[in-house]
């Protein structure tokens, strides 16, 4: 951490100072400039945009950096809005964009925002082929061609070519994403070594046009922002985000209890119902667009038998966990795409059945049980839930052993394909229906060496050509009702034979002290925004 980032966390965390509130009152909490959040934020494994794919990565980017096409945050329902291109047009053919860039923006090392850093930004992008690129490389872009697809005409103007006609929606949708963030071309170039793109660098640095900059950051521990006094949409009132790792719910309450954080995100429902009797602080609930799963891994030979799949997805406590340990911050869910999504699929075909469980293990030649390893990252509801299945998998013979680690520890397991069963949770990555198709349902080419590691189907070595095809055709369709119907079938053959045991969608209970307005937390197609915060 740097000289700033320590002195800022002393002063943000240590004695609380008095804080003016309306009435006349005040009481013990943070600097009226300043917004200090409790969260977990140990998934994040790199800062370049080109790289990023886990939510606390996402959460930061989205405040350091600016895309092509936006969000607003105070109308999420109400789609894409302009960003750094103020307007757009689409060739008759349906596959060239042409992109007018918002002219007078600056990124924060005072170097103008052009046509050049995006087209700089998207085919970097591209060529360091890191988990999210396919996001972009799904439209024909190779490391080979995408200077000749994607580039800029002039300072002002860029053009992007797709390799076919798409869903204009789909496209801009996915402009949206994290890795079409627009990065600092003449910043990142300067750190480059060894032809990387500057890509060491960026991983724990920032060179971005958004409302803060980047001023610190510490893995597993904190980051700290500045406030960009010229943002383009709106000048920040908060000069400065604080954000620190705390895993503990009991920790994250104390905090907000105390006053020393404005913000607490990761609370549990006992914590949440904890705080019911406090005037200072209320909790804000936004559907998001979260699934948590669990899947089995395609190449162990007892996970792979169709029984066996078809067992686990019997051997879940759906409305106990959800009416429990979880009450409030889950309703149940069982098809991959989030509820409020095109296509989004009510069926929730599966109960906690053992007899039938135990009866299709059997069948299976598994009576006896058999031993497997749960891969699980440290967070307090995922080790609640993974201890709820080891508990019912006992009662139909499987013995369960929970590896547990960091997001980023298991990620690694889980993206190398080295896992059993992995327990996590995913998130879209924009607002169409193919982010989560794409993953789940999509699955072109199962070899290792595909390296397709921001595929899920993949990760899992789930060889599915048929359905991969199907996937194919739904993103192509132009007609809304139709494409509707596609990813509903996709989403039902999918329940029927997945190795992915769909359990539950998040509903995010944050706790806020009640002289903050505007923290936008994003819903089911965004990250959280903090340029909005006022006290």
């Amino acid at each position: 951490m740097n000289a700033l980032a320590k002195s800022f966390a002393v002063a943000a965390l240590a004695a609380s100072i008095a804080l003016p509130v309306s009435g006349g009152k005040s009481y013990a909490g943070t600097p009226s400039d300043t917004l200090v959040i409790a969260a977990t934020i140990d998934d994040i494994v790199s800062l370049d945009p080109a790289e990023i794919f886990e939510f606390s990565g996402g959460d930061l980017a989205q405040n350091v950096y600016d895309t092509l096409v936006a969000f607003d945050p105070t109308n999420l329902s109400g789609g894409y809005v302009p960003g750094l291109a103020e307007s757009w047009t689409i060739s008759e053919d349906g596959t060239q964009y042409t992109f007018k860039m918002r002219p007078g923006v600056t990124f924060h090392s005072g170097n103008p925002v052009t046509a050049h850093d995006a087209a700089f930004s998207l085919q970097r992008a591209v060529i360091l082929n890191k988990t999210p690129s396919f996001i972009l490389t799904q439209f024909g872009f190779t490391a080979e061609n995408v200077k000749e697809k994607i580039k800029a005409v002039d300072d002002m103007t860029l053009t992007i070519q797709t390799d076919k006609k798409y869903a204009a929606s789909f496209v801009l949708n996915c402009l949206t994403a994290t890795i079409g963030n627009i990065v600092d071309m003449k910043l990142v170039m300067e750190h480059e070594k060894d032809g990387d793109m500057g890509y060491e660098w960026l991983k724990t640095n920032s060179a971005g046009s958004g409302a803060y900059s980047l001023r610190g950051w510490k893995p597993n521990e904190n980051y700290v922002l500045e406030a960009n006094e010229n943002y383009w949409r709106a000048k920040p009132e908060m000069k400065r985000v604080f954000v620190r790792h705390i895993s503990e719910s009991a920790t994250q309450r104390l905090l907000i209890e105390k006053s020393d954080v404005d913000v607490a995100r990761n609370l549990s429902p006992d914590d949440v119902a904890g705080l019911s009797g406090n005037d200072d602080v209320r909790i804000d609930e936004d559907l998001r667009g979260r699934i948590m799963y669990f899947a089995l891994n395609q190449e162990h030979p007892i996970l792979s038998k169709p029984e066996v799949r078809e067992a686990f997805k019997w051997l879940v406590d759906y409305e106990g966990m959800s009416t429990s340990f979880l009450n409030g911050q889950y309703v149940v869910h069982q098809a991959f795409l989030p509820l409020t999504y095109l296509g989004e699929l009510h069926d929730k075909p599966y109960k906690l059945d053992v007899d039938k469980a135990k009866a299709l293990l059997a069948e299976a030649g598994h009576a006896d049980g058999f031993d497997v390893k749960i891969y699980v990252r440290n967070a307090q509801e995922r080790l609640e839930i993974a201890q709820s299945l080891q508990n019912i998998w006992a009662q139909a013979g499987i013995r369960a052993t929970l590896e547990v680690g960091t997001g980023k520890q298991t990620l690694g397991v889980y993206r190398a394909r080295k896992h059993e069963i992995y327990l996590g949770a995913w998130g879209p990555d924009y607002p169409d229906p193919h982010t989560n198709a794409d993953t789940f349902a999509h699955n072109p080419d199962n070899a290792f060496e595909a390296k397709n590691t921001g595929k899920l189907a993949w990760r899992n070595a789930w060889d599915i050509p048929e359905m991969s095809k199907e996937t194919e055709a739904a993103v192509q369709e132009s007609d809304r009702d139709t494409r509707v119907e596609m990813y509903r079938k996709i989403q039902a053959d999918h329940q029927k034979s997945s190795p992915f045991v769909i359990m539950l969608q998040k509903i995010e209970q944050t706790a806020i002290q009640t002289h903050i307005t505007g923290f936008h937390t994003g819903s089911a197609v965004s990250s959280v925004y903090y340029w909005t915060v006022k006290k």
